[in-house]
């Protein structure tokens, strides 16, 4: 039996809107006690929970003592529930946390608010490594055994990528290989080199040697045919960088050619994402409509990349249907999901959940940022909302072209933009890890 004390709100997501899925038998009785409520002691029923309800009196004053009352609820059993389970088990859409630091253990308070996946990139792992001394030992560790910097890295972000999937292997197992996935980007710097991907993919999956890996990728010019040979070698891939319908029809390409190209005839242990990013895409759009100045073109702002995305889920309905989506469904492939990316919100006249609560649709995956993930949890509305209105998504997205906006130059402007953020972000923290050593 089950017993949780119940006081505020989650300490999962730091917000109060988790609730408790409702189960019979319930029976409760107000306890008072004196002091710290960390320091409770009620006998075998002192096991305090992440999510609490006050009782009617929260507290008194009995002399010089504080007394809190608080509502003890016993239950045969207590399932939290929150907006990201009905994301998955109402629409059909996979949140993500799009973050990794030590401890990594504390990713099991997000797998059980709802998280199902975790993304990472050069800039999270800048940010993780600099930031913390937690990598300190193994960082002297490594160096001490006569590694370069650069590989010093690379064992830093596999541990700490082992550790997140190794958390995950529960969900990933339960679904059958449909979410649990950690992500692991090759080295910006391969971003103009196929070939070089190809070979870093192969090193990075076999390093960190777990099935709920997936290697990232990004979708430019250079790197899409790695998409298909990485494929094809049975690694699953989550292609990042993707801002263009023209570019993301092409990622859709190279998956399915790769599938093609599998000498396997059992295609269900490869999987794939599609990382199509969004709220970048209103930061430069957005700017070119203020130029403009229009009236129409003022009243597009905040609008493009949405619509936008909601044309790339059509393009994945097409294209994972027909004959030959079928002929490869039959040898058990997966389709490859789209998977909503850059979604904080960046302007803070925007609402903080307009690149979350719009593309809620099924097969999708959407990866939050912690603000992005706590503000759906606290008011996001859970319903089918990616493909509510696509004539009006099209409407925006030609009118943003017809005003002098080519959408080609938006996707090659971000994809460079993207690319060089990573390279700075990675070459930064190489930087910093050499001076930690000549320190040593």
């Amino acid at each position: 039996m089950a017993t949780t004390l119940r006081h505020g709100g989650s300490a999962a997501l730091n917000t109060s809107a988790v609730r408790s899925s409702q189960a019979q038998h319930v029976e409760t009785r107000r306890v008072c006690f004196l002091g710290d409520n960390t320091k409770l002691k009620q006998g075998s029923l002192a096991k305090l929970a992440s999510v609490f309800v006050p009782c009617g009196d929260r507290s008194a004053t009995l002399g010089a003592l504080r007394v809190r009352c608080m509502v003890l609820e016993t239950k045969s059993s207590v399932e939290k529930k929150t907006a990201l389970h009905d994301l998955y088990e109402k629409e059909g859409q996979s949140p993500w946390y799009d973050n990794l630091s030590r401890p990594v253990a504390d990713l099991k308070s997000l797998i059980d608010s709802g998280v199902r996946g975790v993304t990472s990139n050069p800039t999270i792992f800048e940010k993780a490594i600099t930031s913390s001394d937690l990598y300190d030992d193994q960082f002297r560790q490594l160096m001490n055994e006569g590694n370069g910097v650069e590989e010093v890295f690379w064992g830093l972000a596999v541990t700490d990528i082992q550790d997140a999937c190794d958390l995950f292997l529960p969900l990933y197992e339960a679904s059958k290989g449909g979410d649990g996935f950690v992500s692991l980007e090759v080295s910006p710097g391969l971003a103009d080199d196929g070939h070089g991907t190809v070979v870093a993919a192969d090193r990075l999956y076999k390093l960190v040697n777990r099935p709920n890996l997936y290697i990232k990728i990004p979708a430019t010019a250079e790197c899409v045919p790695a998409v298909r040979t990485v494929i094809s070698q049975e690694i699953s891939v989550n292609v990042t960088l993707i801002f263009s319908l023209a570019r993301y029809e092409a990622v859709i390409n190279a998956y399915l050619e790769g599938l093609e190209a599998v000498k396997n005839e059992d295609l269900s242990k490869i999987s794939s994402v599609a990382s199509f990013f969004v709220s970048r895409v209103d930061v430069l759009v957005d700017k070119r409509l203020e130029k403009i100045g229009s009236e129409e073109a003022l009243g597009l702002r905040g609008k493009a990349a949405n619509a936008q995305a909601a044309l790339a889920f059509k393009l994945y309905q097409d294209k994972f249907s027909g004959p030959r989506w079928e002929a490869l469904a039959k040898r058990g492939a997966n389709k490859q999901r789209l998977l909503w990316a850059s979604t904080g919100v960046k302007n803070p006249a925007y609402p903080d959940t307009l690149y979350i609560a719009p593309l809620v649709g099924p097969d999708t995956v959407n990866t939050m940022p912690l603000n992005a993930l706590e503000a759906f949890v606290d008011h996001g509305v859970v319903s089918r909302t990616i493909d509510a209105n696509l004539p009006e998504a099209q409407k925006i997205y030609d009118t943003v072209e017809a005003l002098g906006i080519r959408w080609a130059d938006v996707g090659s402007q971000l994809e460079a933009e993207g690319v060089a953020s990573f390279q700075t972000s990675f070459n930064n923290l190489i930087s910093s890890l050499q001076a930690k050593a000549d320190k040593l």
